[in-house]
């Protein structure tokens, strides 16, 4: 364990919580809906705060500022910011775009977290860390069973890569193309990485907090 804190606090990471979407397919925005004892944003973003990430931006967008309000960590001194991606309908590139504007120039790695997976631990995000420091990759990402999941990490190498995305497409196709790359590390724990789209799914995961 020494060991990895040394290798997280030589190579600082920043993390993006992107939660910019208008839920459409959920009919209300997500990232205000009650999730145990607050917000589901916020479920999100006190693991991310709780973890070893040096910096978190929160880039929101649709109906920024009310969700800007309803968040308890707004005044977060010294490890959060909340930026506003204006551009939120141009889809998911676009709060990528928004958040690494804010620490490309300091961070070399980014870990994207997507602020509708409800089941992330500060735990799953460490070991991540952990793992793609220590591998010397420029790619990480969790592995859950068979398959390449999020959270996801991301080195500078892959920084333009990352400004030439477009649309409601994220870094899916720089694993693809660049497998070799790629660091996977298991989760360490028991860990759902489903997300939240519908109200049929917040349902069911509402049953997970009974």
């Amino acid at each position: 364990m020494p060991a990895i804190k040394k290798a997280i606090k030589a190579e600082p990471v920043a993390g993006l919580v992107l939660a910019a979407g208008a839920s459409t397919r959920m009919g209300t925005p997500k990232q205000l809906l009650p999730a145990g004892h607050g917000l589901l944003i916020e479920r999100v973003l006190s693991q991310a705060l709780e973890s070893d990430l040096d910096r978190v931006i929160l880039v929101l967008g649709y109906r920024a500022e009310e969700i800007r309000e309803r968040i308890r960590f707004r005044k977060e001194p010294s490890r959060l910011e909340i930026v506003e991606n204006s551009g939120y309908t141009q889809g998911i590139s676009s709060s990528i775009l928004s958040g690494l504007s804010r620490v490309e120039k300091d961070y070399n790695h980014v870990l994207i977290l997507l602020g509708d997976m409800p089941h992330i631990t500060s735990g799953v995000v460490n070991r991540l860390l952990a793992g793609y420091l220590a591998s010397g990759l420029s790619l990480g990402a969790l592995k859950v069973g068979s398959r390449r999941s999020h959270p996801v990490v991301i080195g500078r190498p892959f920084f333009p890569a990352l400004h030439q995305l477009t649309g409601d497409r994220g870094a899916r196709d720089l694993f693809l193309r660049y497998s070799d790359q790629v660091c996977l590390v298991e989760p360490g724990e028991e860990y759902k990485d489903s997300d939240i789209d519908t109200y049929e799914e917040y349902l069911e995961f509402k049953k997970t907090l009974e």
